[in-house]
């Protein structure tokens, strides 16, 4: 892959002007080696293993962002979910095993470390039930560890009993971490067709099929497409607009993908996929909601929200599937409500609701989140949002996503702040109608009738 001079200074005029950064590398790790019949012994195993394959990861990410004057963000990895290594272990309780990933991605220094998961769309086994019974412990014990459970898929539904427990799960880890306004809720996911290459966190595991150890890129550019989007004119066709979002998409995945690449040959290990996903963070200017503004509304929720998102959801999968060798992961348009400056600014005049932000989810990457709700919503009403959610997922044949975080002691247009890329929100005002009835049913979801493709 060879720039030509143009486009190095394009680029660094992208990255110095338009926050323009590698949001994260995240190297994918397969822990079935590690699995011994003792706990003790398998929770050593993953130290190690993790210790071996990532040792370096920092240090040479940081050498080739440094060689390309390329910011890269966030130094990730992702193993095999571990409700399928605890399966064949005797413990019981799985906070043993999310201690062993904690300590293992301080001593190698890296910013998250995902795969405290579970894929339970079709039933449980003895090791799902026990991660899902772990995760509020575990995660108020740990500082990096994030977790995921996929509760739904096309193919198979949704088990609507994963869902009730999902509803106490968050409640259960913005209790444990009231102290810090229920942050351990933010390291949390609950996935319908979670994908088993995401770079991106809290959602990220490294899937069975996927090779012993690889590394995955996710870029992000939500400041350069809006500097792209600022200089068209305002009588400008949505075929221009549309045209000029797909070609800054291709840049900025040509650049993604390089880096990845030398990283990756570096480390020694296999180049995965990128994900150009269009990640925004509370700064001024990076913003997915301002993007959405420059199609010409007046504010991110205004009616018309919907239709550019996805206008800008499908050009940017366009634009990127051109520039790289594999796209992957979950490539789109974000809408994490505490980490976007515009959506902040939005939820907090009251423009944006979790209604409008459901609706948004339908044409967009993931689904509802790191939105923040008063801490008395009930585990019910928790699980219904999930439970709608996981639907639009099912049904439309994509990933759909909730991370809320219930903030204890807080209200309605209270001021929350979790501080880094996480950000800060107004707390949304959601209803509060009983769906109890309904979420204790339990049972299974049945797939749709687009399941039956084959």
């Amino acid at each position: 892959m060879n720039l030509l001079p143009d486009e190095i200074l394009e680029t660094i005029d992208m990255v110095e002007m338009q926050h323009l950064d590698v949001r994260t590398v995240t190297m994918g790790i397969s822990l079935l080696d590690c699995i011994n019949a003792s706990a003790e012994k398998t929770a050593e195993n993953i130290y190690n293993k993790i210790i071996k394959n990532g040792k370096d990861l920092v240090k040479i990410a940081n050498e080739v962002a440094s060689k390309y004057n390329m910011p890269i963000i966030n130094k990730r990895v992702s193993v095999t979910p571990i409700s399928i290594i605890g399966n064949a272990t005797d413990a019981q309780d799985y906070t043993i095993f999310a201690k062993a990933l904690d300590k293992a991605a301080k001593e190698i220094g890296i910013d998250f470390i995902g795969g405290f998961s579970a894929l339970v769309d079709k039933g449980f086994t003895k090791g799902d039930i026990n991660l899902i019974n772990s995760i509020p412990k575990a995660l108020s014990e740990t500082d990096r560890v994030c977790s995921s459970v996929n509760v739904g898929s096309t193919k198979s539904g949704i088990n609507l009993d994963a869902v009730k427990m999902m509803g106490k799960t968050v409640k259960d880890l913005a209790e444990l971490s009231k102290d810090n306004d229920g942050l351990a809720a933010a390291k949390f996911v609950v996935f319908t067709n979670a994908v088993p290459d995401n770079p991106f966190m809290a959602g990220a595991f490294h899937g069975v099929e996927n090779p012993d150890v690889v590394l995955n890129v996710g870029i992000s550019g939500p400041g350069v497409v809006r500097h792209t989007l600022a200089n068209i004119s305002k009588t400008a066709k949505i075929d221009e607009i549309t045209e000029a979002i797909k070609k800054v998409s291709f840049k900025i995945t040509r650049m993604g993908e390089l880096i990845g690449k030398e990283v990756a040959e570096r480390l020694g290990v296999e180049f995965g996929i990128i994900d150009l996903s269009l990640a925004p963070t509370p700064a001024v200017g990076d913003s997915v909601g301002n993007v959405l503004e420059e199609f010409g509304l007046e504010s991110v929720g205004a009616y018309g929200t919907t239709l550019a998102l996805a206008i800008l959801n499908d050009a940017v999968k366009k634009g990127g599937a051109m520039a790289a060798t594999r796209v992957g992961g979950l490539t789109g348009a974000f809408i994490p409500v505490s980490e976007d400056q515009g959506m902040i600014e939005a939820t907090s005049k009251g423009y944006l609701t979790l209604e409008k932000l459901e609706a948004m989810t339908c044409v967009c990457s993931v689904g509802l989140d790191m939105i923040a709700i008063p801490g008395d919503t009930s585990e019910a009403v928790i699980s219904g949002i999930i439970a709608d959610e996981m639907a639009i997922g099912m049904v439309n044949s994509k990933t759909t996503a909730v991370r809320v975080i219930p903030v204890p002691g807080k209200k309605a247009g209270d001021r929350v702040v979790f501080g880094g890329l996480l950000g800060e929100a107004n707390i949304i005002n959601i209803n509060n109608l009983d769906c109890s009835v309904l979420i204790n049913r339990g049972g299974k979801v049945a797939p749709p009738i687009q399941a039956l493709k084959n």
